[in-house]
């Protein structure tokens, strides 16, 4: 949210927070009347909200660009900032593995695409049960070199970025002292650098767990690498809002 608030500033724009609360919503109104409704005040929305529906009907019956900040399916925005920083350090994504290491949630299923989409080999490591989403993974492997395992040393092997996230997202906090025990071992940790490339690089959408999904030691030794990733969270919303508002 806030990169998006301060990108809409930066770029000579306004910006306007509606919580759940703020809209009708949250009282019954149907998507489709709210998203005609604010179409006639505003220039484009940007929406962070569980259900991938709720996107996709603000996206069919509004009239303005609608913009996925996060649901529990996707996560685009985010992974245009993993992207840029890939190739800020690598100098291009394309002919890069990227290792994903944890749950396979909307990180995951958006990382995925992203990846591939630019030419890299992506491989996760998760609990089995707990893989990304089905469609997706068979997109992968038919568009690109992609692999799924409960295995995360061979998914890091010769890995030139490495990726982790929460282990309970928001909304499954009722269920984060039973995922602490079954995502025990799927950490980024000096065993799984070793196996990686010599100048593997990590990610991490952030806040970040440490001890958790990614140990003190190696958080601090690539900490450069990921306050890059989060301040250029803000550099690609801009392009986002660009694109999709620029021409006005």
């Amino acid at each position: 949210r806030v990169s998006f608030e301060v990108g809409m500033y930066d770029l000579g724009g306004t910006a306007l927070f509606l919580s759940s609360r703020d809209l009708q919503i949250g009282r019954g109104e149907p998507v489709q009347d709210t998203a005609r409704v604010l179409s006639r005040y505003l220039d484009g929305i940007m929406i962070r909200t569980f259900a991938q529906k709720e996107v996709e009907d603000l996206a069919t019956y509004g009239s303005i660009p609608i913009i996925n900040g996060l649901t529990d399916y996707c996560h685009p925005c985010q992974v245009l900032a993993d992207l840029m920083t890939i190739r800020e350090y690598k100098g291009a994504c394309a002919g890069n593995k990227l290792c994903y290491i944890g749950d396979g949630n909307n990180m995951t299923n958006s990382l995925i695409v992203g990846g591939i989409k630019m030419g890299m080999e992506v491989s996760v490591a998760c609990p089995k049960g707990y893989e990304p989403d089905a469609e997706i993974m068979a997109w992968a492997k038919e568009n690109g070199k992609f692999t799924c395992t409960d295995d995360v040393l061979k998914a890091a092997e010769g890995a030139d970025v490495l990726y982790t996230d929460v282990w309970a997202s928001m909304g499954q906090e009722s269920e984060a002292e039973e995922r602490k025990k079954i995502f025990k071992g799927y950490q980024i940790n000096a065993d799984v650098m070793k196996v990686a490339n010599d100048k593997a690089m990590v990610q991490h959408c952030l806040p970040a767990h440490r001890g958790e999904e990614i140990t003190e030691e190696v958080f601090e030794a690539h900490a450069n690498e990921l306050f890059d990733e989060a301040e250029n969270r803000l550099h690609a919303q801009k392009a986002v809002l660009v694109k999709c508002m620029g021409t006005k």
